[in-house]
């Protein structure tokens, strides 16, 4: 197979949960599978998780799983029949509250605690778009119609410009996580975060239930932008969720705030993910448009991690299809990358820094082919990575979860080792799985970097030069 440094995450729904479907997907490129918690009851979620576990990726292990949490989403909840908004129109936006000829009622959950100057409340992706005119209570707020139209009942709304109260975990979500930590999910995504604190939720319960499962920030809400430096600093990844994203703010400005949240996670060593319509057009039609396949090439000229689709594998009629043209577009655009001049001036702000850059240059410089990491956590694979290294990075590591975590960064190609305690016995081991797994041949030179003590995460501290 036809090694891609940026990675390919998909969506699981019914298009794709058969078994058989699962694994051509894997055969032809998926690196990671996501479960969208929002869908079905926990039987079915159930289900999922043990399908996926039941497979095998092509290095022999079991696949990585993403459990995707849905988050406080609001929606229209309460609303008249056949209520038709005309431009102009008054109507008031109530929290909990029934509906009348003058009120939508929305999702009870939240309060209304401030009003920005200029905030807009879009209905339906923004088909539907009203001026906040006052704030009557935590509750209630008066509006005007900007772009009218039909109102229907079940349809998200969003609110860029006012500061919602809101919890970070609905209830469901803290039933989803609950399962997500028993069937041993590898990542966990919040949907809808708004500030770095919202990470504390899911950490209590990974604490009471001693789990250690890291957290993706989805960036899609207009108060995440403002927070944008402290939520990618204390979450573990983010992903940029462009669906809800382009209607929290103005549309064009979008590809620039990709570039600019890929950058600070790279920086960082975050893996960051792009997100929605990635491939829109393939749900229904073989494939993809000219403009689909510019959007996956910038992003990953951008430099994300991984590129994740939705419907189109969930509930699309070509999930194989989608993740060939996934696959032969990362290839394609790879190779015409030179990430030798590419590389970030991120500094050096640590030993583990320092090493991490010079084991890129060194790899450069004496134009050896495989760096290879010895991590117990991932965080040399992980700061590695982040300088986007024109070398294949191969992590080893007696951690399976870790094995599995690694999947979605870039350039890595994690494997499983059996432990081991010494540092001088690892030229013996990485000499033997590379030559074992035809990663190199004999006599061929390699990078290899970690960390002493072993096992102590963060301590990547020595490099060297060895033979095969």
């Amino acid at each position: 197979m036809i090694f891609n440094r940026t990675k390919i995450i998909a969506t699981i729904g019914p298009s794709c949960s058969q078994k058989t479907i699962l694994k051509k997907m894997l055969q032809q490129g998926v690196n990671a599978f996501r479960i969208n918690m929002s869908h079905g009851d926990k039987e079915a979620k159930q289900s999922l998780f043990e399908t996926i576990n039941s497979l095998e990726t092509i290095t022999g292990e079991k696949p990585c799983v993403v459990a995707d949490l849905a988050g406080p989403k609001i929606r229209v909840r309460s609303i008249l029949p056949d209520f038709n908004l005309k431009k102009k129109q008054k109507v008031n936006i109530v929290s909990g509250g029934k509906a009348d000829v003058e009120t939508i009622g929305v999702s009870r959950e939240i309060r209304f605690t401030k009003v920005e100057k200029g905030a807009r409340i879009k209905i339906n992706d923004g088909k539907i778009q009203l001026k906040v005119l006052n704030k009557k209570s935590a509750h209630k707020l008066e509006c005007v119609t900007e772009i009218g139209g039909l109102v229907e009942d079940g349809k998200g709304v969003n609110f860029p410009g006012v500061v919602l109260g809101l919890p970070a975990l609905t209830k469901q979500d803290k039933e989803d996580l609950k399962l997500a930590i028993q069937e041993k999910a590898d990542w966990v995504a919040l949907s809808f975060v708004r500030t770095a604190n919202d990470k504390n939720e899911i950490d209590k319960t990974l604490k009471k239930h001693n789990a250690q499962i890291p957290v993706i920030a989805k960036i899609e809400k207009w108060e995440a932008i403002q927070e944008l430096d402290n939520i990618v600093k204390k979450f573990d990844a983010v992903m940029v969720a462009r669906g809800d994203l382009g209607v929290e703010m103005p549309q064009a400005q979008v590809p620039l705030m990709q570039k600019k949240i890929i950058e600070k996670a790279n920086k960082q060593g975050k893996p960051v993910i792009i997100a929605t319509q990635m491939l829109e057009s393939m749900i229904s039609e073989p494939v993809p448009t000219r403009a689909e396949v510019n959007d996956i090439a910038n992003a990953i000229f951008d430099g994300a991690d991984a590129l994740m689709v939705t419907g189109e594998t969930a509930m699309g009629n070509y999930p194989l299809e989608v993740i060939k043209v996934l696959k032969n577009v990362i290839v394609e655009t790879e190779r015409t990358i030179d990430f030798d001049t590419v590389r970030q001036n991120i500094g050096n702000q640590n030993t583990a820094d320092a090493i991490s850059r010079a084991t890129s240059e060194v790899a450069q410089d004496l134009n050896i082919k495989c760096i290879v990491t010895m991590t117990h956590s991932g965080s040399t694979a992980r700061m590695i990575a982040r300088y986007r290294p024109n070398r294949r990075i191969v992590a080893l590591t007696p951690i399976p979860e870790t094995s599995r975590r690694l999947s979605i960064v870039w350039g890595v190609t994690p494997f499983i080792i059996k432990k081991y305690q010494y540092t001088d016995d690892v030229p013996t081991i990485v000499g033997k799985e590379l030559l074992e797994r035809k990663l190199l041949k004999a006599g061929k030179k390699y990078v290899v970097t970690g960390g002493v003590p072993i096992g102590k995460p963060g301590t990547t501290n020595y490099l060297s030069i060895q033979t095969t």
